[in-house]
């Protein structure tokens, strides 16, 4: 049995109900935080949080509960599924509304939280670049982590075609921007680069720590410019994924970033 908290109250997953107006099922509307948890604290929950209402100000929609309430609730949710490490997905939706794209007045937003266990680490991954989609750098889109994720699937399904593990999104004039579902960081000439927000990609919150640290910095990279990295990650909250093959040539493995 799995235990999920839906808008204040913890129930049964197979009997919880999003109405079927919800303007996230219908639209996409919405945005969603994942997060990890290790011994029933959420990890960077804060940051989290922050960028949350970041993207919530974004699309005006209010967020229904404090810092203080979420925090407990996904404390609560990871205990309830018996899980000390867990990953937390928080989701937020425009709530239900009636048809058509501009959203009324006193809507009541709806707000998810589900745990799972966390994922064993992968091994390396195979790493092309997406030829079918690209990521529009102008869009406040690309700022956000909106519902509207299909970009990043349909890159990943042509990965998988491909016989790969992921893809890197491409911007509209050709930079690299972010992997499907996460940020990339790539070493050329013996220090670590990730490319900037400008060019596409997501504001991610492990990124952010890493730059802050002075691991990497934002630069700018072509289609070229891959030719010239020896060694790449793939970042997420929950974890770092190192690159083995980038466009089918080997890579270095590292343990992990490395200053």
């Amino acid at each position: 049995m799995s235990i999920v908290w839906l808008n204040g109250t913890l129930l049964d997953a197979a009997t919880a109900r999003i109405d079927p107006t919800d303007r996230g099922l219908t639209l996409g509307d919405g945005l969603f935080e994942t997060m990890r948890v290790e011994n029933d604290i959420a990890v960077d929950g804060a940051r989290h949080f922050a960028r949350l209402r970041q993207g919530a100000a974004v699309l005006g929609i209010a967020v229904p509960f404090g810092d203080d309430a979420l925090f407990d609730a996904l404390c609560l949710v990871a205990r309830e599924n018996g899980l000390h490490q867990a990953a937390l997905r928080l989701t937020l939706t425009r709530g239900p509304a009636a048809r058509g794209l501009l959203p009324g007045r006193g809507g009541q937003p709806t707000m998810l939280m589900t745990a799972a266990p966390l994922p064993p680490a992968a091994a390396p991954a195979r790493v092309i670049i997406a030829r079918r989609t690209r990521r529009n750098e102008f869009s406040p889109l690309s700022r956000i982590k909106s519902l509207n994720y299909l970009d990043g699937v349909l890159a990943r399904l042509e990965a998988a075609a491909a016989g790969a593990d992921d893809a890197l999104l491409l911007n509209t004039r050709g930079r690299v921007a972010e992997a499907t579902a996460a940020n990339v960081f790539f070493r050329i000439n013996g220090r670590w680069v990730t490319p900037p927000v400008e060019d596409g990609a997501l504001p991610g919150i492990a990124r952010a720590m890493l730059l802050e640290a002075g691991t990497a910095e934002e630069v700018s990279l072509t289609e070229a410019a891959l030719a010239r990295v020896d060694a790449g990650f793939l970042t997420t909250s929950l974890g770092q994924r190192p690159i083995g093959e980038l466009l089918w040539r080997a890579l270095a493995i590292c343990e992990s970033l490395q200053k």
